[in-house]
């Protein structure tokens, strides 16, 4: 890899729910030297489902954005994702490739039909945050700081599935990693001690659980309300869709009044950085942030109006009927871990 270039898989909700993260994002790498250059032709991850349902077909969709990076490299050998599942599901492709040669081979074999492979541990798959942290540095960051984010208090939130299972080791612990931490007191914000920043917002449970949901979403505001966090930072367009989205909901359902901003960590950076609330993404948040951002002196766009919520069918969901159960010698499962 040359200097601070870069391979980039955006994945899905970076074009859609988390369109404020891709413009941060883009806004801050021009400042902070940050070269992306996106994988062409990728494709979805296939989030967190697929791989409950059918492993060989879910590494290979995975892993079909491996082959095509490995194909583009030219020398650069890191993919940074800046969506933590797709982050997750990429490292975990590559890892159980390498742990389970059986896997990588059937892997190979349908990437195969499409003229693709992939030699497992090619490339270094990477969080965004990681590569800011580490890479970039924490003291050019500081540098480029022209607006220090003093006063504003910022739950640092990152999610389950960022720092565990770690493959390679990159971050500082598993339950209480200190990465954005760092990276928010290096812009001058006032970080909380939040100890819920690893738990889990609930991913698509709203959606088939939304009791246990909305208990999830409680819990991580309700954490934040009570240390006094004028907004919640996040690195994950899953739990920043949760946690902003569903907590109207919540409300409702325990009668609560919670008014929790929840914005991207690059968000933050370009505020640090001098950059207006409307250069990055600001007011397409459901739960406003400008009062949080009345306190470092900067005036938010108007947040887009909620669109209610589609009345719940009693029935719940449709729910797929479930697979043929499989002998021994088929089973899927028994030859490849999950």
């Amino acid at each position: 890899m040359a200097g601070n270039k870069y391979l980039l898989y955006p994945g899905c909700s970076m074009e859609t729910s988390a369109r404020a993260y891709e413009t941060s994002l883009k806004a801050i790498a021009k400042i902070v030297g940050l070269e992306l250059e996106e994988i062409e032709d990728w494709n979805c991850c296939g989030a967190t489902e697929y791989l409950g349902i059918s492993l060989t077909p879910a590494y290979a969709l995975i892993s079909r954005n491996l082959a095509l990076a490995s194909r583009q490299a030219n020398g650069n050998r890191t993919v940074v994702a800046p969506c933590s599942a797709c982050y997750l599901n990429l490292a975990k492709a590559d890892y159980y490739m390498q742990e389970q040669p059986k896997l990588g081979k059937m892997v190979n074999e349908a990437l195969a039909a499409g003229g693709l492979s992939y030699k497992p541990g090619s490339l270094d798959i990477r969080h965004l945050l990681d590569v800011l942290v580490y890479d970039i540095g924490l003291v050019n960051i500081a540098d480029k700081v022209v607006r220090p984010l003093t006063g504003l208090r910022v739950a640092p939130y990152l999610g389950c599935m960022v720092p565990r299972p770690d493959y390679e080791h990159r971050w500082s612990d598993h339950e209480h990693p200190i990465e954005l931490d760092m990276l928010l007191n290096a812009l001058g914000a006032e970080v909380i001690d939040f100890p819920l920043k690893t738990h889990c917002c609930g991913g698509h449970m709203p959606h088939i659980g939304p009791d246990t949901a909305f208990e999830l979403i409680r819990r991580l505001v309700s954490s934040a309300d009570n240390y006094e966090a004028d907004l919640m930072a996040t690195l994950c367009p899953m739990c920043q869709m949760n946690l902003d989205a569903y907590q109207n909901e919540t409300n409702q359902h325990f009668g609560t009044n919670y008014q929790m901003p929840v914005v991207f960590f690059t968000q933050l950076m370009g505020l640090a950085f001098g950059l207006q609330p409307k250069e990055l993404g600001f007011g397409t948040e459901l739960v406003s942030a400008r009062k949080a951002l009345g306190k470092i002196g900067l005036e938010a766009p108007e947040t887009i109006e909620m669109v209610p919520s589609r009345p719940r069918k009693a029935e719940g969901l449709p729910m797929p009927k479930p697979l043929p159960t499989r002998g021994p010698k088929t089973a899927e499962k028994d030859e490849v871990a999950k």
